[in-house]
């Protein structure tokens, strides 16, 4: 009863934590970062590189933007005609700017970025911990089959099967995981 308990409460925390990273949208910057209509179409009119670059910097001064492109202008996105912020890209899966983004993530299909990357780092870590309880459960009956004490030879297959299985995701995971706290640790995303 006690792994029954322990192994629905790491199931229950992996499948939360999966169901938000994957339905909590990513955000946006806010309306003051977006180019106002005359703004955009004075930047839009003007052909000369120097001048839009002017033209950003003057409407960027009243933004908190710091961080500049390779040549020292403002970080402007065409597609969705706003000044980035600090550690904002456009995702081309999800086609929009998203605030401190980190990566797009296939396994979740989502941005994970500053609304989310909370519930990725859960993710990752109550999925480390349910493959390791899996592997640690059904290690005795691998003992028992490797002994030559288990008498069912249907279930030898699905015992191997799941403790290689659940050790191969908790060594994939474990080293995504650990990455994923060294980028914290420093501040760093993975862009």
């Amino acid at each position: 009863v006690a792994y029954l308990v322990i192994f629905h409460i790491l199931f229950v925390l992996f499948v939360w934590t999966y169901w938000k990273s994957v339905f909590t949208l990513p955000i946006q910057p806010g309306k003051k970062f977006h180019m106002s209509y005359a703004d955009q179409e004075r930047y839009e009119n003007e052909e000369r590189p120097e001048v839009q670059r002017q033209i950003l910097a003057e409407i960027a001064r009243k933004l908190p933007v710091y961080t500049r492109t390779g040549n020292g202008g403002i970080r402007f996105c065409d597609r969705c005609q706003l000044i980035k912020p600090d550690r904002c890209h456009h995702c081309s899966v999800c086609a929009m700017c998203v605030l401190k983004m980190d990566h797009h993530c296939p396994w979740v299909n989502n941005c994970i970025g500053f609304s989310n990357y909370k519930f990725f780092l859960l993710f990752l870590a109550y999925s480390l911990l349910y493959c390791l309880y899996i592997a640690a459960t059904v290690f005795k009956y691998f003992i028992k089959y490797w002994t030559g004490e288990l008498t069912n030879g249907r279930s030898k297959f699905h015992i191997i099967f799941l403790l290689f299985v659940a050790i191969m995701f908790f060594v994939s995971l474990m080293f995504l995981f650990g990455y994923h706290c060294w980028l914290v640790s420093r501040n760093r995303s993975t862009l």
